[in-house]
């Protein structure tokens, strides 16, 4: 045989092998571009999800903000016999409504009335307040018509935003006048969830709430009660569309479409909504058809449904989006991107795999099992640190549920006693005070050490736990640096931006115990003159920082053979969950910084057994 018949026929037997491997490149390289698409889908749809409910709470955090507007001008009401109309107006103007409340138009006062009252209430209206005095037109009663009971706006600001409600009869209509009761008998904010027509402003959706307001001084316990006491209701009249649109506006992303449903006071779930239900929001756009609620082509949409709180009734929210309009540019080429690199990457997988089989496949073994010990090595490792920082943790718990019952028996049982023989002592110095006064001396004596040892048994009890740490979190601290304050007499100030911060028992421990080190180690070391603590609350976490003007040190002091205080706080801080770190250079002064979580508790340190390290 020629040689280019051996090289001909050595080659039609490896054309098999190229060609399994460019179908088994292309089908990794497929399955890349499906990861790769799927994942930017989820990422897509994780984003819109989180979008959406940041959106409903922003919503219902300013229903809740109309809410606590309605009841500062009630608490307006309660505070007083009688409230001017001038006195609601300038309260209303301090109230800065369109720079603290977007979209609301107004804030209104409506009195009860009976027909019997009527008359004397139209006149004296006419006569305290002139047509044109303060703005007001003349005050009259509409609509026309006798009825039993009226529920007449007679301060309504600015008065420009509905200057025709002025003297409206709102009870005039059944259902207004079934919720005012309603919410009298109840005494919570009421809501029809209708929309309120606007004469002569189609464009708004305006919309209401009403609380009651009770007369001063009357009791509201009882239903019966607060009938007695209504004299009225306080209302705040807002712009759905503006609320809702301040909302949206803080969406990252734009073309988001949101349809807004009452479903009533009853809904626990979302609904199936009929297509012909009447929705009392829709932020469609010319340049987007969301849909309703499948729409053509839906593939192309994401689509979210969540109920808001509306003050006891229910909206359910519709939230729809393009998914073109939450990708970027990067996210149209990755998917190809991925198809390449997963073509790439198996056939030169295949290419090796096919050059050095044998060998490799010994290589891969080896490295697995040696990558499997050094895996099962650093999980071991691990669980034993999280062991020893478990067992510190308990040790640590141990040891000051050890000093509370310390003191708590030298308090309940020493400090009994020193106190009844101060007292049988008291009695036997006063009674010798003058038939025997070298007895009387000597009970004297005896008195003054049964007040010295008294002082010192509180001394040391506050030593083991100091009960100011009872008293929470805040008088703990400035205790602690008043006592610092009298015993070195260094100058120390307290900075605190919250009263009451409450706290665990634990943590509140460790806050203290890290104060008690921080000041221990500047009087012992730090050679300075003013010492400054802050501790702050802020949402979900409690700071506190200590600093110094002294001689300062280096970061890595802590590490040093025998320093153990800096490296205590650390890991008490690392229990808690919290964060820990020193701000300091020679001759700059220290500021010791720690930051724990409200809720922490060293107590549930996250710990859990993992079989691998046993394989």
């Amino acid at each position: 045989m020629s040689p280019n018949a051996g090289e001909q026929q050595l080659a039609l037997e490896r054309r098999p092998l190229w060609l399994l491997g460019v179908v088994l490149s292309t089908m990794v390289g497929m399955l890349f571009y499906m990861a790769a698409s799927l994942s930017i889908e989820n990422d897509a749809s994780d984003l819109f999800n989180n979008l959406a409910r940041s959106a409903r709470q922003s919503i219902e955090t300013r229903v809740q903000a109309y809410g606590n507007l309605l009841r500062g001008a009630a608490s307006l009401f309660r505070a007083s016999e009688h409230v001017s109309r001038e006195q609601f107006h300038r309260y209303v103007e301090n109230m800065d409504l369109p720079q603290n409340y977007p979209g609301v138009m107004n804030l209104n006062y409506a009195e009860e009335l009976s027909e019997a009252r009527r008359p004397a209430f139209e006149a004296a209206m006419r006569r305290d307040y002139p047509p044109g005095s303060d703005g007001y037109p003349a005050f009259a009663i509409h609509p026309p018509g006798v009825r039993d009971s009226y529920s007449v706006l007679v301060y309504l600001e600015p008065l420009a935003s509905a200057e025709d409600k002025y003297g409206y009869d709102i009870a005039a209509r059944p259902l207004i006048a079934e919720t005012l009761a309603a919410s009298r008998d109840s005494g919570r904010i009421s809501n029809s969830g209708t929309p309120v027509p606007m004469e002569g402003r189609p464009q708004l959706t305006g919309m209401a709430m009403r609380l009651p307001v009770y007369r001063l001084g009357m009791p509201t316990d009882t239903v019966e009660q607060r009938r007695a006491a209504y004299q009225g209701s306080v209302g705040v009249g807002y712009d759905l569309v503006t609320m809702v649109r301040s909302a949206l506006a803080d969406m990252p992303v734009r073309n988001v479409r949101l349809t807004l449903f009452d479903i009533g006071p009853q809904a626990r779930a979302p609904l199936d909504l009929p297509h012909s239900m009447r929705p009392i929001f829709d932020s469609t756009t010319a340049g987007l058809h969301a849909p309703w609620w499948q729409p053509g082509n839906s593939g192309k949409y994401l689509s979210s449904t969540m109920l808001i709180d509306y003050n006891g009734r229910v909206w359910q929210a519709l939230f729809s989006v393009r998914k073109s309009d939450l990708y970027t540019r990067f996210d149209a080429y990755l998917p190809w991107l991925a198809m390449l690199v997963g073509f790439c990457s198996a056939m030169l997988l295949y290419m090796l795999f096919h050059t050095l089989s044998s060998s490799r496949r010994r290589a891969i073994q080896m490295a697995t099992g040696m990558t499997q010990e050094l895996r099962a090595s650093q999980i071991r490792l691990q669980l034993s640190h999280q062991k020893l920082r478990r067992l510190a943790a308990h040790a640590d718990q141990i040891k000051e549920e050890e000093r509370k019952r310390i003191a708590r028996e030298i308090h309940d049982d020493l400090g009994q006693n020193l106190l009844v023989l101060r007292i049988d002592a008291d009695m036997l110095a006063s009674r010798t005070q003058r038939r025997h006064p070298r007895l009387n001396a000597r009970a004297r004596s005896t008195l003054d050490q049964i007040d010295a040892t008294i002082k010192s048994v509180r001394q040391i009890i506050n030593d083991l736990r100091p009960t100011v740490l009872d008293l929470g979190v805040n008088a703990a601290v400035e205790w602690q640096v008043a006592q610092f304050r009298l015993r070195t007499g260094i100058a120390c100030e307290v900075t605190e931006n919250h009263d009451d911060i409450c706290l665990s028992d634990q943590c509140a421990t460790a806050l203290f115990r890290i104060l008690q080190e921080s000041l221990s180690n500047i009087s012992q070391h730090a050679n300075a003159s003013r010492v400054q603590v802050k501790l702050e609350k802020c949402r979900d976490t409690v700071s506190m920082s200590i600093r110094d003007n002294g001689v300062g040190a280096a970061i890595d002091g802590r590490n040093k053979l025998g320093s153990f205080g800096l490296v205590g706080i650390e890991e008490r801080i690392k229990l808690l969950g919290g964060t820990f770190y020193i701000d300091s250079s020679p001759g700059a002064g220290m500021c010791v910084h720690v930051s724990v979580p409200l809720g922490a508790d060293a107590t549930r340190f996250p710990y859990q057994d993992d079989p691998r390290a046993s394989a």
